[in-house]
């Protein structure tokens, strides 16, 4: 990205992933915007309460990149995963603004001919695909689209809340990666570092990219 402080904003910034990608972007001197639902916990400059789905195009138009870290656990709320990114690609359809979407693990490939993902294996757990497939549906809309600079964030199968801040990651593709000892794991905390760093490198635009530790 050209400017050196991009102007961002952080859709569900209060969630704890979203709270780091603020507190990450903050630090390296982005102008940051928390769109939250209540008050804004997070270390953004500015924020603007409203939910997700009734944002629109022109709330959206002044920034750089928008990060969609909108989540879901329960029957009521795994819908939205899916709704809001597709309604943030609407908003930031046709326009330079990127929409960086955290993703989920459970759609990653698990073979070289991409045709068996992570969620259809014998041990993934069941009460976890319909959160699996709300993320796999995200993602599936936004590979049909031509008119949005999407970049979808895949995290590691164990994707750890309260794993340290290493500060170092392997940035992966398409594919299941696993680091050094064999595991697929990711913190929080370096999850949102590779997703800050991947605003500041404007790379991967329409593509599905994977974080795993070093």
């Amino acid at each position: 990205m050209s400017q050196k402080n991009p102007k961002i904003a952080v859709v569900a910034a209060n969630g704890r992933v979203g709270a780091l990608v603020v507190k990450e972007a903050a630090e390296r001197g982005f102008d940051v915007t928390a769109i939250v639902r209540g008050d804004n916990k997070t270390a953004a400059q500015h924020a603007l309460t409203r939910d997700a789905l009734d944002l629109t195009a022109s709330d959206l138009a002044e920034f750089d990149a928008v990060v969609d870290a909108a989540g879901g656990w329960t029957p009521e709320t795994i819908p939205a995963i899916t709704n809001v990114a597709i309604h943030l690609a609407d908003c930031v359809a046709g326009t330079p603004t990127r929409l960086i979407v955290v993703g989920g693990a459970g759609s990653l490939f698990v073979n070289p001919e991409h045709t068996a993902t992570v969620d259809q294996g014998p041990d993934f757990p069941e009460d976890w695909k319909p959160l699996s497939a709300a993320h796999g549906a995200a993602l599936a809309n936004l590979r049909g689209r031509a008119d949005v600079a999407w970049t979808y964030v895949s995290p590691a199968a164990d994707f750890q809340a309260d794993g340290a801040r290493t500060g170092a990651y392997t940035l992966a593709g398409e594919e299941l990666a696993l680091n050094a000892a064999g595991e697929s794991r990711v913190s929080y905390a370096d999850y949102a570092i590779a997703i800050v760093d991947l605003i500041e490198s404007g790379e991967h635009v329409r593509e599905r990219v994977s974080v795993v530790s070093k």
